[in-house]
């Protein structure tokens, strides 16, 4: 319980100065001058004890009667009016004792004055009732707020999870097809390759568990990774970065899956090489001119997939793909 009271203290204090402004309003209307008295504090401790033991006896009846996670009209009419019932119930009884105590029954039990005070306490249970309500529906829609962003968490973070999974055999693979390559052509290149790749491969594994990297890193990994395909196709791709601005983060290996796909499914020659620029402004862009290869195998499209339901979890603006008989371009968001 003093833990409940710690977390609510601020709803305390409200309930506290609401009793203490209406305990002056009170006085002013009845006494009609303004005095010293007026201001005096134990009418709202006074009120603000009441309201207390209102609280008490309504999160007894939320704790044993409320069924449902979320707000029932049903449940709340049966709480409020049981414990709008007990509270004068309890009320009255404490109003006995006092008045037994200091022998002043008669004066705090006839009846104009039992119909007055019972009429007053009522007034107190809707009006401080109806503050409790709103204020624990309120704290309970929020841990449930809470929960739930704590599930949708998990979830995005389960969902890139599984798809980095998807894409980290697809980059392993198609290097591997490289390396199988370069060995029949030529031994020694092919060990350069295998060495830059280990490099690159590191990398691939460090940034795995994370979900997004900055763009400064990627950039650089983009180059690294660039210099590894020259060593099958010389001049026939060529980058150009335009590095404008580069601050903000992307989501991991995004440059080189882009960069991949221009080379699947263009043909660059040394006299018609496939131009690709990575451009990075207030978002990030990689281009490339298409040279369409001749029967060219129909892909399925999944890593780009895969890097769109990414973005499609931690971006609120989604990435752009143009596809022009001359041009292919994708525009990413840049993730503060």
């Amino acid at each position: 319980m003093l833990n409940e009271i710690r977390q609510s203290k601020y709803f305390l204090f409200f309930v506290f100065l609401f009793g203490y402004a209406q305990s002056i309003q009170i006085r002013l209307l009845v006494r009609k001058t303004l005095d010293w008295y007026i201001f005096t504090p134990e009418a709202a401790v006074l009120s603000f004890i009441s309201a207390g033991i209102l609280f008490f006896v309504m999160h007894f009846f939320m704790k044993h009667w409320q069924k449902s996670d979320t707000f029932s009209t049903g449940e709340a009419l049966k709480i409020f009016s049981t414990s709008m019932l007990v509270y004068l119930a309890v009320m009255k009884l404490l109003g006995l004792c006092i008045s037994l105590a200091f022998n002043t029954l008669e004066r705090n039990f006839n009846q104009e004055t039992l119909i007055l005070s019972t009429l007053s306490e009522t007034m107190d249970t809707f009006i401080y009732g109806s503050f409790f309500l709103a204020f624990y529906y309120y704290q309970k829609n929020k841990r449930k707020q809470k929960q739930i962003d704590e599930y949708n968490q998990a979830f995005s973070e389960a969902k890139i999870s599984q798809l980095k999974s998807q894409l980290n055999p697809h980059f392993l693979f198609n290097n591997l097809n490289v390396l199988d390559q370069l060995i029949n052509e030529d031994q020694y290149k092919a060990s350069d390759f295998l060495n830059e790749f280990a490099d690159i491969y590191r990398y691939v594994l460090q940034v795995s568990d994370k979900s997004l990297i900055s763009i400064d890193e990627e950039i650089s990994f983009a180059k690294k990774y660039f210099n590894l395909m020259q060593h099958k196709y010389g001049n026939a791709y060529l980058l150009e970065i335009q590095n404008l601005n580069t601050r903000g983060q992307i989501i991991p290996l995004t440059l080189q899956l882009l960069l991949e796909n221009a080379i699947q499914h263009n043909l660059g020659t040394e006299k018609n090489p496939v131009l690709i620029t990575i451009s990075v402004d207030s978002s990030l862009v990689v281009s490339n001119n298409t040279v369409i290869k001749r029967n060219t195998k129909s892909t399925s499209g999944r890593a780009l997939n895969n890097l769109r339901q990414q973005y499609a979890l931690l971006a609120s603006t989604q990435f752009e793909i143009i596809h022009t008989e001359n041009e292919f371009s994708v525009t990413l968001p840049i993730i503060p």
